[in-house]
Order: C-alpha cells, then structure tokens, then sequence
C-alpha cells in the first residue's frame, strides 16, 4: 500500500512534527501546547508526563492568551484615543482605565514569573551533587540510591576523580545524581582536576548533599561542627540549603539525638536511615519542582521566560514614558513591542484583531 501511495505525484512520507506543524497552523494548537506534547513524548517521570500534558492541553496557552487579550483591548483603546479622541467619539477617562489594566497585568505577570524556576527544573530533571571529604561514602550512598554499582567503591581514599553521574527516578521526578571526587588538599594534578570540578558540580546543582563520616565528627555542638567541615571542603554554601548525610552510622556506639530536619543519620552498610533520607529528598524535589496544576500553570522553557521579561520592561517603559509625559504615540510603541514578544508565546496577533476591537469597543462609524 505504501509503495503505491508512494507513486501518486506530490505525496511523500510524513516528516517528524509534521501532523503538528498542520495543527498549529490549522490553529487547532497553540505554541506551547505543541511543545508540552513535545515533552510528553520525552516525559521520563509522572511529575514530567503530569506538566507536559496540562501544557499540551492548553492550559499554560490560556493564560497567556488571557493576557494577550487584556493587552490587545488596551491598545486598541489607546490606538483609537490617539485617532479619534478629537472627534469626542471616545469616552473620558479611557486612558487611566488603560492603565490600571496594564497595572494589574503586570504583577500578574511578576507573580507568574517569581516561580523559582520549578516548571524549567522539572522538565530538564533536578541537579543533585553529593559532595564531601574522601572516604565518607559518597560512592556508597550514590550506589545505594541508584540500586546498583553505578560508582566503584574501594577502602582506598580518592578513588573518585571524575564526575559519575547516574539518572532515576525518586518520588515521580527526574533527578539526575552526581557523585564527585572528595575535597581536600591535593599534589596529584588528576587528583586537583577533579576537586575542582566538584565544587563547580556543587556551585551549580539544584540540591547539595553534603556526606560526612559520623565517627569523625568532633565533640563539639553539630551546628559548629558542620559550619567546619564545610570550610574544610572548601565549599562556600549555605548549610541550610543542603541535605546533610552523617555516614556511618553503624560505628558510633551512642546514637546523635535530636537532629535538625535536613541532617539524616544514615549507613549505607545496614541500610539504616536511607528511607528516611528519600523521604527528605522526595520533600524537596516536590519543594523545588512545585506541583504541577490546571489553576497555576508554569514556565517551562526559558524561550518564554525571556518573552515575558521582554513583554514586561516594554509595559513598564509605556508607563514611564506617560509619566515623563511623552507623545502618546510614542508610549502606544511600546504597547506594540509589548504585545507582539507576549504573541510570540502563542502565535502572532493579527492587526485585524486590533481594528475589530477598536471599532467593536467605542462603535466608531455609526
């Protein structure tokens, strides 16, 4: 059937994205549904299938589009106080009304936008570093959280010296681990490389976990002990925001009481505390990822965060520009500018769609 299909002039197989690509055009789909059905079908986790498919079923496009609509009608209603206001065809107080919208519009955006960057953390997977002297089992844990030997793993310090990283899942989102070379004071140059490219890899990552060996921890309050070893490490981070591992802990005879939230007491040899340690790493994956919804939909590319800041300093330079009391048809510019990076997120908006509204808004020509 296909090689006589094949023979009809002008037919041709289907190119990848093609059935898309009519869609989008047909405008059955918008831009962003057509890149959440894009990452559908490379959705590696539930967390990632759940915000790919609400942005594939338009729910993200919705919002932009509301937003591209309060924005054409207040163009429109300065576009039409700018050519017929001296006509008394339009109505006192048209342009304030234009800028409480933009107001509104605004902080709608800020808000939309002050997200942390959970939508963009979850579709490209959360950087997790595991970080911390030579020996402490670094290696181990990693292996341990992977289910398999994933990093060689001897008694001799310093047998990491590259970045091992291994991929999976935990708790329905995308992690991918990585395990670094220990941080001390090194001659090797081998040996240095690697530290550096730890603490690059640590600098970088969502969520730092910090190893330590438990029996090696002085006798001295947990929080100074810890603030220690990190400058030890040689890491500039800010203990609070990393999982803090105490290795080991199958050597110590008298257990650590009353330990904060995001220090776990772990052993990688019996197993001890590593439930309790997923659930303190599924707590901030969910933390760090949000929970993708039908009411709040998230940025998940950088292509719209870049067209949103862009739509926003445009808004904010129209109102500076009515503020230094510019010609209105200079300040309209900047409406112009606003809409079309805001269209560039769906689709175009047409100049049809701005003399509809000028003439359904204010009935210009009766």
């Amino acid at each position: 059937m296909l090689s006589a299909v094949g023979q009809i002039p002008d037919c041709f197989p289907a190119q990848p994205g093609d059935f898309t690509k009519r869609a989008f055009y047909a405008g059955k789909m918008d831009l962003t549904a057509v890149e959440g059905l894009a990452d559908l079908l490379s959705a590696e986790t539930e967390a990632q299938r759940k915000q790919a498919l609400l942005q594939m079923e338009g729910h993200l496009g919705k919002l932009y589009n509301e937003w591209a609509q309060t924005l054409v009608k207040c163009m429109a209603h300065v576009e039409a106080y700018i050519d017929f206001s001296e006509d008394d065809n339009i109505e006192d107080g048209v342009l304030e009304s234009v800028e409480k919208k933009l107001k509104v519009l605004a902080e709608e955006m800020k808000s939309h936008m002050s997200d942390e960057r959970r939508g963009e953390i979850l579709r490209s997977g959360v950087q997790v570093s595991i970080v911390g002297e030579p020996n402490v089992g670094k290696s181990s844990l990693l292996n341990t959280l992977a289910q398999r030997p994933a990093a060689i793993v001897t008694s001799q310090a310093g047998t990491t010296r590259d970045l091992v990283r291994v991929s999976m899942d935990l708790g329905g989102f995308p992690v991918q681990l990585c395990d670094t070379a220990g941080l001390r004071e090194a001659s090797d140059e081998v040996e240095k490389e690697g530290i550096h490219r730890a603490k690059a890899a640590a600098a970088k990552a969502d969520l730092v976990l910090l190893v330590a060996s438990a029996p090696l921890l002085p006798k001295v309050p947990l929080e100074q002990a810890l603030q220690n070893y990190l400058k030890t490490c040689g890491l500039s981070i800010n203990l609070k925001d990393c999982i803090v591992v105490l290795n080991k802990s199958d050597l110590i005879p008298d257990k650590i009481q009353e330990l904060p939230e995001n220090v776990i007491l772990t052993s990688c040899e019996s197993g001890e505390g590593i439930s309790q340690l997923l659930s303190v790493l599924q707590n901030r994956l969910t933390s760090l990822c949000g929970d993708p919804s039908r009411e709040c939909p998230t940025i998940t590319q950088a292509r719209h965060r870049t067209y949103l800041e862009t739509c926003l300093e445009y808004l904010h330079e129209y109102q500076r520009s009515l503020e230094a009391e510019q010609d209105l048809v200079i300040a309209a510019e900047q409406l112009r500018q606003a809409l079309r990076h805001l269209g560039m997120l769906t689709g175009k908006v047409s100049t049809e769609q701005l003399l509809d509204l000028v003439f359904s808004e204010f009935c210009i020509g009766k």
